[in-house]
């Protein structure tokens, strides 16, 4: 049976909870990750910032399921002109984001990304990147940020995807953020004349590799989560910098 999706933010306590079911079947059944909030009895992954966001998830109406597991792709967001209201960004508990907050620019974190398994490759990841789409022309957001995330912690496995985004994406300075010293990677970890860029690139996680398309660069540095089993790096994209092309990929759909 083909999709029927529903894209929509957050409403009700129980919408939230189907976008932490979500998570927690991305996050932490198949990526291993953990947190201090988690929910494993009602497998729900949660945190103390999501009372405080926004939350865009797309439901697929034609799954025969209850309503909680019907959410199959997850956004969660956070405008500049929020922060009052939360005190600082998830992303701040791993990169230093002053050269951002000192620009007076308006600010969109995104974070905790994910699609269900099922999802991927398809249609869905379009869906959520037109309402992605919308709630940044709607607020007005110039610059967009968040991490996402390679798969284990071993530095060294990972050295030549991360070599290539250091060498060939690395944010120009009024972009860099740069991630904490305290669990503070190098990322310039092989010599660009050295990197099999092709090999390279195919270990790069599709997320960011989307995000490279559109114009994106990465922060300085990369950061260890031991917690989530995983090594952040931080995604900035300046929607003054994007050229057309980009834009029509970003905004494909959002006219229909």
């Amino acid at each position: 049976m083909d999709p029927q999706f529903t894209l929509k933010l957050v409403e009700t306590p129980q919408e939230l909870m189907a976008a932490q079911r979500l998570r927690y079947k991305v996050f932490v059944e198949e990526l291993g990750g953990h947190g201090h909030l988690v929910d494993d009895e009602n497998r729900l992954e949660k945190d103390r910032f999501d009372p405080h966001y926004d939350h865009l998830i797309l439901i697929d109406e034609a799954l025969d399921a209850d309503p909680i597991d019907k959410v199959v792709g997850v956004y969660r967001l956070l405008s500049s002109d929020k922060l009052a209201d939360v005190g600082q960004f998830y992303t701040e508990n791993e990169y230093d984001l002053s050269v951002l907050k000192a620009s007076d620019r308006k600010l969109l974190e995104l974070g905790r990304s994910c699609l269900h398994p099922d999802y991927r490759g398809g249609a869905a990841m379009f869906h959520l990147w037109n309402g992605l789409a919308a709630y940044v022309f709607e607020n007005n957001i110039e610059v967009l940020f968040g991490v996402a995330s390679f798969h284990g912690t071993d530095a060294e496995a990972l050295a030549a995807p991360l070599s290539l985004l250091h060498h060939r994406h690395l944010a120009p300075a009024d972009l860099r953020v740069r991630a904490k010293h305290t669990s503070f990677q190098d990322m310039d970890l092989i010599a660009e004349a050295d990197i099999d860029r092709r090999t390279a690139m195919l270990e790069v996680p599709a997320l960011i590799k989307a995000y490279l398309r559109l114009g994106g660069f990465v922060g300085e540095g990369a950061f260890v989560d031991m917690d989530f089993n995983t090594t952040d790096v931080c995604l900035v994209m300046d929607t003054t910098r994007m050229n057309e092309k980009q834009k029509s990929i970003y905004t494909k759909g959002l006219e229909a």
